[in-house]
């Protein structure tokens, strides 16, 4: 019965992204407090931030250099 009860880290994801999005549905928000662990949304909450940084990092670096900045 506990296992029905956890989340995948797959659908960790998706909610984190849905989150940042500013996209996710009021009833996926309700199960993922009822359903989800505070410590994994923070690990995987962190890890997106870390990669969407390095993603905006490397646009930029990348838009510079073929501005011959």
């Amino acid at each position: 019965m506990d296992s029905e009860k956890k989340q995948g880290i797959l659908t960790t994801f998706k909610s984190v992204i849905a989150a940042f999005l500013g996209v996710q549905s009021r009833r996926q928000h309700e199960e993922d407090f009822a359903k989800g662990s505070a410590g994994t949304y923070i690990i995987v909450a962190l890890i997106f931030v870390i990669l969407f940084v390095a993603a905006v990092i490397t646009v930029v670096r990348l838009v510079m250099s073929s501005a011959g900045l």
